[in-house]
């Protein structure tokens, strides 16, 4: 075909496996990839840079009578071979995910883990079609297995027992789904693939349900992307970065996911950067050796030229700064200003809100920076900076100049702290949360607050006059002034030493002395609390002129700690003292309604 022909062709679809760790994403693929090997020559399946693409020749073989090749027009399945929704994310195309279909894999045995979710989450955000491999039926206890099988008929070879446990892990997992808001079932049932999700009962060992796995693939995509997969074959290349890998004898090197076009070793590229978009030109693309070689050489060829869809590893200058997740594309007879507009506007579509005062958020790509500031939208925590990238020593300088303490953050996903920024981190009043699940980082983030919260306020209440009302007791009294010693009971909240205390005459506070001293059996207390007797040395007053045995006494409540403790308190304090200080406001507010609002 030559430069100036443009023609229209079918693109390979793109899945991308997501799933919990240790749910056997990577061995699923493995088996896949293993058995299409086996399936074929060693040629039937090429490698690509994070990327196996399997020929509809080769599924039909694995899948036997479940694929006809004439039913379809597709080429086959390019698996993504990053597994996890980390890579899922990272791959962005378009303000969408570039993944066209995904395989959820959850182990039958475990059901949702913290990972399911939140790939779960991101499959719905993204409104990417997917289906569930229901992975490792080969562990259910008495399986009898039957390597390479379709699903229905190894269910056939096992026994009551087995088939019954396999039935009851399959109906919970479908129930999960449900809980989460999708209608599925088993493949077989489902009517409409675009209401529900199929489950495909799988095992990555014994390669058990993987015909039906990919022929379910297979036909969706037949199904409902033939338009989508329309391409312009000859066209200039359009992709995604899935990595940046400094490579011996090359430097920084970018890893991409090329999804329309064709892209060649004469091309001009684009690609997004970290502070503005690197314009470069490609010295060498590399691919694999044939996967024979791969796993022990890790040798790459060059190639002249690499077609969608394909992995490919990009030589250019200049690429340090590029960015996972950003767009990759080539220039060639269009105008570079244009082309520059089209990568900023792609980035910019990646929407971060940012305040003027919030937590700094760094993420390992721009599609979990993405998923990250949606989730911290979501719990209401605000954003003061985004980047892509490791935790540098700016990020710390940034997050100290955050108003508020709680914001003094940072929020890591997927990434590594610096050197350098270790020692300024632990020199700063900054605090860090890491982790590789945005809900738990978000849950840890949250509980700090909250404990922050509950410190402050506990500093806060131990400055703030308690509310007490208390009684003289009638035959207590031990010495009449100077200082007047009284026993009394507290009636309601915690009457406190060194206090001022009141009698309320009609609706008015009227000090009658201070609290010199509280004795308890007698040892000296700082405080007493509701329903405890002790005696107390009161300055000012003499009993049977200012104070009377029976009368009943007030602790004196300034104004503005009974605004603190009525408004902001109130869930902080005993129920007793709430009590007493409903009943302080009440007599205080009889004569001033505004009083300590």
């Amino acid at each position: 075909m030559t430069d100036d022909t443009h023609s229209t062709t079918l693109r390979t679809p793109i899945v991308a496996v997501l799933g919990h760790v240790d749910h056997g994403k990577t061995s699923l693929l493995d088996k896949i990839r293993g058995s299409a090997v086996s399936e074929g020559e060693a040629g039937a399946i090429t490698q690509h840079i994070g990327a196996t693409d399997i020929p509809l020749a080769t599924i039909s073989t694995m899948a036997g009578e479940l694929v006809q090749p004439e039913d379809f027009d597709l080429p086959g399945l390019l698996f993504i071979d990053t597994p996890g929704h980390h890579s899922f994310s990272t791959l962005r195309a378009r303000g969408g995910a570039l993944a066209d279909i995904a395989v959820l894999v959850v182990d039958v045995n475990d059901g949702f883990q913290p990972q399911t979710e939140e790939a779960i989450d991101i499959l719905r955000r993204t409104g990417t079609p997917f289906v569930v491999a229901a992975n490792k039926i080969d562990t259910t206890a008495g399986w009898n297995p039957q390597e390479g099988l379709p699903i229905q008929e190894t269910y056939e070879e096992q026994s009551e027992r087995a088939r019954s446990m396999l039935d009851e892990n399959l109906y919970a997992l479908i129930g999960e789904l449900s809980d989460a808001g999708f209608s599925a079932d088993l493949y077989w049932r489902v009517q409409d693939f675009q209401k529900n999700i199929g489950v495909v009962p799988v095992s990555a060992m014994t390669g058990e349900g993987v015909p039906d796995l990919l022929t379910v693939l297979m036909g969706l995509s037949q199904r409902f992307m033939k338009e989508e997969m329309a391409i312009d074959v000859a066209g200039p290349g359009v992709g995604t970065v899935l990595e940046v890998k400094e490579e011996r004898g090359f430097g920084a090197t970018v890893d991409a996911v090329m999804y329309d076009g064709v892209i060649r070793t004469d091309d001009q590229v684009v690609i997004g950067g970290q502070d503005e978009p690197i314009v470069t030109d490609i010295r060498a693309l590399l691919q694999p050796q044939p996967l024979a070689e791969i796993r022990t050489e890790k040798q790459f060829e060059k190639v002249d030229s690499v077609a969608a869809a394909a992995g490919v590893k990009i030589a250019a200058p200049d690429l340090a700064d590029a960015m996972a997740g950003a767009p990759v594309r080539v220039v060639r007879d269009r105008d570079i200003d244009d082309v520059i507009t089209e990568v900023t506007a792609e980035l910019e579509e990646i929407d971060v809100d940012t305040a003027e005062d919030g937590v700094v958020i760094k993420a390992d790509t721009l599609g979990s920076l993405e998923a990250m500031a949606s989730a911290l939208k979501e719990a209401e925590i605000p954003i003061m900076r985004a980047e892509v990238g490791d935790i540098a020593p700016r990020d710390v300088a940034i997050a100290e100049t955050a108003n508020q303490d709680e914001h003094k953050a940072i929020l890591g996903f997927n990434v590594d702290i610096l050197a350098n920024a270790s020692d300024e981190l632990e020199a700063a009043d900054v605090k860090l949360f890491t982790d590789d699940v945005i809900y738990q980082l978000i849950e840890e983030y949250d509980t700090f607050v909250e404990e922050r919260k509950r410190a402050q306020q506990e500093t806060i209440l131990d400055k703030i006059v308690r509310p007490s009302r208390f009684r003289l007791l009638p035959d207590h009294t031990f010495r009449q002034n100077d200082p007047a010693v009284v026993g009394v009971e507290v009636l309601a909240g915690t009457l406190q030493n060194n206090r001022h205390v009141v009698e309320f005459e009609n609706g008015e506070p009227d000090r009658r002395g201070q609290l010199s001293g509280i004795q308890k059996q007698g040892e000296d207390v700082e405080e007493a609390r509701a329903g405890e007797r002790v005696s107390v040395a009161i300055d000012g007053p003499t009993v049977g002129r200012q104070i009377e045995e029976g009368d009943i006494l007030w602790t004196e409540i300034p104004e503005k700690h009974a605004k603190i403790l009525e408004q902001e308190l109130s869930e902080d304090i005993t129920a007793d003292e709430l009590e007493a200080l409903h009943g302080y406001l009440d007599k205080r507010r009889s004569r001033d309604p505004f009083w300590g609002k």
